[in-house]
């Protein structure tokens, strides 16, 4: 099954590189698609796509899920690692995909994600052939990071961004990530706390995530 998607075009008409925006569980690619309009005239020649998670979530008809949560939707642990061995298939077909039909390099992508998309930004963008140009990671956490190590194949630039009063996914999310990257062989991660935000993107943490994107994409250095 391909993933629906949304796509926003580059402001210039021309597409140089890409943005893949992985919404959140319950929600859907426009979600996310929204933050293309602020970032669009700072990335001029950068299209933005933002897939739906390919199954419909339990806890919200109307969004989508990436896989599903046991101690939300009373899912069992297995039936979440098998949603979720489709969904990291589906997105790295689709990933394929976007890279054929515009002819660019894996270099000229950025996975941001949020949340649960946070999460699979971080579990598919490192056991990739090629390194994607950078991943950028709002409110989300690294899954399975005992794994990591053992079955990293590319390393690129990540940034991790998180309000400092997240009550749906633990601040402390955000430096167990890094850790965990880090001692995977990660030498670029980053990291912005979004003070006084819960679960959400601060325009500090959009600023902060567009001028790593600038320079992750090549804009800075143009």
């Amino acid at each position: 099954m391909k993933l629906n998607s949304k796509m926003k075009d580059s402001h210039s008409g021309d597409i140089r590189n890409v943005v893949v925006f992985l919404h959140g569980y319950g929600a859907d690619g426009a979600d996310l698609l929204g933050l293309a309009d602020p970032l669009a005239e700072h990335l001029p020649d950068t299209a933005f796509f933002a897939p739906d998670a390919p199954e419909r979530c339990v806890a919200n008809l109307m969004g989508f899920q990436w896989f599903p949560i046991p101690y939300i939707d009373g899912s069992s642990e297995e039936e979440m690692m098998q949603g979720m061995e489709r969904s990291v298939a589906e997105l790295n077909d689709y990933l394929d995909e976007i890279l054929v039909d515009t002819d660019l390099e894996p270099e000229n992508m950025a996975l941001v994600g949020f949340s649960q998309g946070t999460m699979m930004s971080l579990h598919v963008a490192p056991r990739r052939e090629d390194a994607v140009a950078c991943v950028v990671g709002f409110s989300g956490r690294l899954l399975q990071p005992e794994t990591l190590e053992d079955e990293v194949v590319s390393k690129m630039p990540v940034l991790l961004l998180h309000g400092d009063e997240d009550n749906v996914v633990p601040p402390e999310s955000l430096p167990l990530a890094a850790e965990a990257l880090e001692s995977a062989g990660f030498s670029e991660i980053f990291a912005h706390v979004m003070r006084g935000t819960a679960h959400g993107i601060a325009p500090d943490g959009l600023q902060v995530a567009l001028a790593f994107l600038r320079e992750k994409l090549g804009y800075e250095t143009a």
